[in-house]
């Protein structure tokens, strides 16, 4: 899946079947649904889940929590903005997933 078609689907009220959970996590907070999409993500256990959980906690406002896990996830915080920063997750969940 392309990004663009990612995005044309946030105008669903589900997000589609064929995407892996990383990417249900993303468009449900895309969607506004911050606890689900955290719901989804908390109880995988991989770099790319750590990510997601670390950008969730950045989104969140909590900090500490998010400097945690993108230290589990290997990565440095952020210096671009949330939304930035959703689009690069979602363009690399979706080259990997090809």
């Amino acid at each position: 899946m392309e990004f663009e078609n990612f995005i044309s689907t946030l105008t669903a009220p589900s997000p589609p079947e064929i995407i892996s959970a990383y990417l249900q996590a993303m468009w449900f907070d895309a969607k506004g649904d911050w606890d689900k999409a955290h719901d989804i993500i908390q109880d995988i256990d991989d770099s790319k889940a750590a990510l997601i959980h670390a950008y969730l906690h950045h989104k969140e406002g909590d900090s500490s929590n998010a400097r945690y896990w993108y230290n589990r996830a290997g990565k440095p915080f952020p210096a671009v903005s949330l939304q930035q920063e959703w689009e690069q997750i979602v363009k690399d969940l979706l080259n990997t997933s090809r």
